[in-house]
């Protein structure tokens, strides 16, 4: 009759060909400080060139790695003004990690495009209320008529408008949206040549 083992004894001889991996463990920690140096770039409390610079030569590139990572991730559509300075901020932290001035120009023109969306979007709103106005002048008339007083509605409180809105305001995200890609990707590779 054989000796009955305990789950302990069983774990160990399962794991005993795993070896330790230091060097991955380091690399997967390093990126991980870069992904924090990066939000604190972002937040405005860091200096990328200056941590990097600190950083050992064997772990610059996992720190660069984690930089990259949520910097990249950052790249989208801007929803109000204030959203350019990210965005910008942004830049300058990849240009710091990829160092290729063609890439400054490049993300240059991506911010300007991004000024012309939010410039375009505020055209768009505009537009689309001038032309469902009338509609929704007809459907406060209708709810004054019925409860005796005047009545002012807010738009984006009408489900059709919303559902119009929506649909025409996808058309054009839809075009900027995939610029966003588009410099998502040229980073990328930039940054995998870098």
């Amino acid at each position: 009759m054989g000796r009955i083992k305990s789950a302990l004894e069983i774990a160990l001889e399962r794991t005993e060909s795993v070896k330790s991996d230091k060097t991955g463990i380091e690399q997967f920690e390093t990126r991980q400080q870069g992904k924090r140096l990066a939000n604190e770039f972002l937040a405005g409390s860091a200096s990328l060139e200056d941590r990097i610079k600190k950083c050992p030569k064997d772990q610059q590139a996992a720190l660069k790695q984690g930089i990259f990572d949520v910097l990249n991730a950052q790249i989208t559509l801007p929803s109000v003004r204030e959203d350019i300075k990210r965005l910008e901020t942004i830049g300058k932290g990849l240009q710091t990690i990829i160092g290729d001035l063609r890439f400054a120009s490049l993300y240059k023109q991506f911010t300007q495009a991004m000024v012309q969306y939010l410039d375009d979007a505020a055209k768009y709103e505009e537009a689309i209320k001038r032309q469902y106005a009338p509609k929704l002048r007809q459907k406060e008339e209708d709810l004054a008529r019925r409860i005796g007083r005047q009545v002012r509605l807010d738009p984006f409180q009408d489900p059709e408008f919303v559902a119009f809105y929506n649909q025409n305001m996808a058309a054009l995200k839809s075009n900027y949206q995939s610029m966003a890609d588009q410099i998502r990707e040229q980073t990328a590779l930039r940054f995998e040549k870098a």
